[in-house]
């Protein structure tokens, strides 16, 4: 076990290393990769999103594949299609992207609804069904999408059920002054975001230590108190004024198994309030829906889920 959290831990200083400024980012990101849950990375452009997953891949040794989302992705684009082999005389699967294990869905919300659904089914079940027939994808099947915080203009906002399919969504705001000091250093020493393949990056993880990791993350013990407060929580949200949509059932669940995965990668063999509270905001920004009050008063998503979160009182 000891080993298994220091390769992850690696993982996570060498991607600090390459993408400087994003610690908290990328220590969420382990914590989703551990749970298996899908991931919205959100940000202005230029921050590293793309270049973020594309070190994490490689540092897993894992299949990477990126689709550029754009208005006119048809489904087929994503997952693929049956072709007739006229030398066969038979119809042959011919794969889409979505066959690999670490997928970037690069801007998200600018395709349209049917192709975002196209990605429901993968993302629930891993596996995809094309012309009536199940095909199952790899057993380290990730979804990571990206999309603009800024640009609304021709986009096309995710709907709630497709939104409750990913575990967090992570914003990945402007580095400091001296972490952005520092990515100017390490262009100045020969440092190019698109050239990683002679930037040394070795894999440190394979995907058989990544599912390894995911089922030690499942022996991690979670007291009775803990569900009690967990639960407490998850029902606050559904009582807020300022909350026109609360946490779903699947938001629980999810909340279980990130707050294990959280514990499992700072050492811990058991789950505490803190890392209840850690995963809060990641888990719950995108589920949660502010009432048209609230709205008006100008408050966030994140504030009123910082609110609720003291409301609550902490078991001992």
């Amino acid at each position: 076990m000891n080993d298994l959290q220091g390769q992850i831990r690696q993982i996570g200083q060498t991607l600090s290393q390459v993408v400087v400024g994003q610690t908290d980012v990328i220590d969420q990101l382990l914590v989703a990769l551990l749970s298996g849950g899908h991931v919205i990375l959100e940000g202005v452009p230029g921050t590293g999103k793309t270049l973020m997953v594309k070190v994490l891949a490689r540092l897993i040794q894992a299949d990477f594949c990126r689709i550029q989302l754009t208005p006119d992705i048809l489904p087929s684009d994503i997952l693929g299609t049956n072709v007739f082999d006229l030398n066969t005389r038979d119809f042959t699967l011919k794969k889409g992207p979505v066959f690999t294990q670490v997928l970037l869905a690069d801007e998200v919300n600018r395709t349209p609804p049917k192709t975002q659904a196209a990605l429901l089914e993968a993302m629930e079940e891993q596996q995809v069904t094309l012309d009536g027939t199940g095909h199952t994808l790899p057993d380290l099947f990730w979804v990571i999408a990206t999309q603009n915080s800024l640009e609304f203009e021709g986009t096309y906002p995710l709907p709630e059920a497709q939104l409750d399919r990913f575990l967090f969504k992570l914003l990945v705001n402007y580095p400091d002054p001296q972490a952005e000091k520092q990515m100017l250093k390490n262009t100045q020493s020969g440092f190019e975001a698109r050239r990683l393949n002679i930037q040394n990056l070795k894999a440190i993880a394979s995907e058989k230590a990544i599912l390894a990791a995911r089922q030690a993350v499942k022996q991690i013990k979670v007291e009775e108190q803990i569900l009690d407060y967990l639960l407490a929580l998850t029902q606050k949200t559904r009582q807020s004024r300022d909350l026109s949509l609360g946490a779903s059932p699947r938001s629980s669940v999810s909340w279980l198994q990130a707050s294990k995965a959280h514990a499992w990668l700072h050492g811990q063999d058991y789950v505490t309030p803190d890392n209840v509270k850690a995963i809060a905001p990641p888990l719950l920004r995108h589920r949660l829906i502010l009432g048209p009050e609230a709205q008006l008063d100008g408050l966030t998503t994140d504030a009123v889920i910082t609110a609720l979160l003291q409301q609550v009182p902490v078991p001992r």
